[in-house]
């Protein structure tokens, strides 16, 4: 449930590509740390770290139910 919660939270964090629900909430606003690239590149890296935690989680936990454990 945590990596969930942050996995969302990451996704939402990326800059918005223009147009689309992004610029409805506030994503069209550009900040300080969202024009480094530096810092684009690692939120990039965490989110598809996270994203994979995520996907073995929801594995691992369809196994066990499907064991009955």
């Amino acid at each position: 449930m945590v990596c969930s919660v942050l996995l969302l939270m990451l996704v939402l964090l990326h800059k918005g590509k223009g147009g689309g629900l992004s610029d409805l909430f506030g994503g069209g606003v550009t900040s300080s740390l969202g024009g480094s690239s530096v810092v684009e590149r690692n939120l990039d890296r965490l989110t598809v770290v996270t994203a994979l935690v995520w996907i073995v989680a929801v594995v691992v936990l369809g196994l066990l139910i499907n064991r009955g454990a």
